[in-house]
């Protein structure tokens, strides 16, 4: 009986998947119903989207009391909360998305800023 050797392609299939939606990003931002919280999540992901990525990113907004099975299925425990699926790795956001410096850091759009590094230097 001859054995074969399977060779691991996940990382060729996340690195072809990454290059299928040509570089954007994907954003799927969850919320419930018009309540402020949500209007607020929408406008100011909105804006952060416009600003920093425009033309470069799919922003879906799922509203989980008409959609509860999406909201189920990626276990959503908290609203509005905003999911980047793509590029990878998966990143999740709760809140009304005000503090930008922290999407856009979440996103790898910021460089971290390192307030121990008194030379401006990275780690």
């Amino acid at each position: 009986m001859k054995v074969k050797t399977v060779k691991d392609q996940s990382k060729n299939f996340l690195t072809a998947l990454n290059e299928a939606v040509d570089g954007k990003y994907c954003l799927r931002l969850y919320v419930t119903g018009t309540t402020p919280r949500s209007v607020r999540a929408i406008t100011n992901i909105k804006r952060i989207c416009e600003t920093h990525l425009k033309g470069n990113y799919t922003l879906e907004v799922v509203d989980i009391y008409q959609q509860p099975v999406l909201a189920k299925g990626e276990q959503i425990i908290a609203a509005p909360t905003l999911i980047k699926q793509l590029p990878l790795p998966l990143r999740r956001f709760i809140g009304d998305m005000t503090d930008s410096n922290r999407i856009l850091l979440g996103l790898d759009l910021r460089p971290i800023n390192n307030s121990d590094d008194k030379n401006g230097n990275g780690r």
